[in-house]
């Protein structure tokens, strides 16, 4: 049986949590305890947005809670429509979250039957130890940086393997590749990275993290363009002068595929054969004009493909942490 290191805190949190509200001489201690356990989240700032969404709705339960207690008496039916109410405007004001937790402290305050500020007090201070147990206790989250990183590497290992397929299929040599397959793992890896990176960024209080989810959104639109490449070259029946030459850079491509390239050398040669495509002689059959606009398409999407990670490149040229990515 493997013990994960949320479970961990969370055994440790809720039991510290129960004797420092024993400590403070707080009623109904245990509840401290639960407020912790519902508390420990799987990032550092959703325990925080987690912690200020009860605590909001917390006082929000107690103020209309006390409204109907007052009016109708401390029973069932006044506690009924406090969750007529309460539930509803939680729900407009966006912590839910709250609800349930908040409804129990109210609970203490029906069994009491006071409305004293001793009791308002004490259901505040349940709430702040179990939460604030909870925010101390996920600010230690393992680091992501080597997760990332390996994954990133996967992503780009898939990619290449995708490009020298096509420079196969440009060239009507055999592929022994299944590029439909690659496509697709790829998707999954992006996926896959696109999580972590969130994950990443949400355990970040103060450092600027946006790096990880940028090259993510940058390689997700890359797979985009890259499915698209990959219906242009499956249509290629002949092979021409040129796709042997675009196979070429298209292999120069795979070759040079990496994070820290920023693919300005590559976009030149796209731009030159792109030049001499429009200056070579016009094709003379069906099937050569078909396979040219083919070869034209699919060179423009290369462009397109190139220029979004030299856009990329460029908005992080100075960002500090991609200096320490690429330094690791």
């Amino acid at each position: 049986m493997k013990i994960g290191l949320r479970t961990v805190k969370t055994a440790v949190g809720a039991t510290l949590a129960i004797l420092i509200a024993e400590w403070w001489g707080l009623e109904y201690a245990v509840s401290a305890g639960l407020i912790t356990v519902l508390s420990i989240q799987n990032t550092k700032k959703g325990s925080i947005q987690l912690a200020i969404q009860r605590v909001y709705s917390t006082v929000i339960a107690l103020t209309i809670s006390a409204i109907f207690f007052m009016l109708l008496g401390f029973n069932a039916i006044a506690f009924g429509f406090y969750l007529l109410v309460f539930i509803p405007i939680a729900a407009r004001l966006k912590v839910t979250d709250g609800i349930v937790v908040s409804s129990v402290l109210v609970t203490h305050i029906l069994v009491e039957q006071s409305l004293t500020l001793f009791w308002f007090t004490n259901e505040m201070l349940l709430m702040a130890v179990g939460a604030g147990i909870g925010i101390l206790l996920n600010l230690y989250m393992p680091k992501m940086d080597t997760e990332l990183k390996q994954q990133r590497q996967k992503i780009e290992s898939v990619m290449r393997q995708i490009f020298f397929c096509f420079a196969q299929d440009l060239k009507r040599e055999p592929v022994y590749l299944d590029e439909k397959k690659l496509i697709k793992q790829l998707g999954e890896y992006l996926t896959e990275a696109n999580a972590q990176s969130k994950r990443h960024f949400d355990n970040q209080l103060f450092a600027d993290s946006r790096y990880y989810i940028k090259y993510i959104d940058m390689r997700t639109v890359q797979l985009r363009v890259i499915r698209q490449m990959n219906l242009s070259v499956r249509q290629i029946s002949i092979l021409t002068e040129h796709a042997g030459k675009m196979a070429g850079l298209v292999e120069k491509t795979a070759l040079s595929l990496s994070e820290r390239n920023p693919a300005e050398d590559l976009i030149a040669d796209v731009n030159a054969m792109l030049a001499d495509f429009r200056q070579s002689e016009l094709p003379k059959t069906r099937e050569e004009f078909e396979g040219r606009a083919l070869l034209f398409q699919f060179l423009g999407d290369l462009r397109y493909l190139l220029e979004l990670k030299r856009d990329f490149t460029k908005q992080f040229a100075d960002d500090k942490e991609l200096v320490k990515i690429n330094a690791s």
